[in-house]
């Protein structure tokens, strides 16, 4: 596949996966073995429903801008500003109610026309402040 046509799915799934929340497009996009590398991991499809919907349970009017977007060959980096108001539990964490603008980037790897590999890269420090949440020690 062509890089535009990377760039065109990486949209999509920000459009309409994480902005509009319809999961159901997630296996189209999406490739069987994929691995969004995170800790924890999330693998396949169904994998990535979970992640995807656990983010928009803990911030039900997420939204994604995606601010810069580059691709070659098979690869895609997207630079977003990710907006939420934290409502719901995330990861053992309860909610703040507290508004979060944060920038992040997710280095994205396409085969076969679909995702099949995401490497997300967050500010963890503001993620924190921002939603009121104790800064982890460890």
């Amino acid at each position: 596949m062509s890089a535009e046509t990377n760039k065109a799915i990486a949209r999509r799934i920000t459009e309409e996966v994480f902005n509009k929340g319809n999961l159901s497009i997630i296996p189209e996009l999406v490739a069987p073995n994929y691995v969004y590398h995170t800790t924890p991991e999330y693998k396949g499809p169904e994998g990535f429903k979970q992640y995807v919907a656990m983010e928009r349970r803990a911030f039900p009017d997420l939204h994604m801008k995606i601010d810069h977007m580059v691709a070659e060959g098979d690869m895609v980096a997207i630079f977003y500003t990710y907006t939420g108001t934290f409502k719901g539990e995330r990861m053992g964490i309860a909610p703040t109610g507290e508004k979060l603008t944060m920038r992040f980037a997710v280095l994205s790897r396409f085969a076969g026309g679909k995702e099949a590999e995401a490497w997300p890269y967050i500010d963890s420090l503001t993620f924190y402040r921002q939603l009121g949440i104790p800064v982890p020690q460890k």
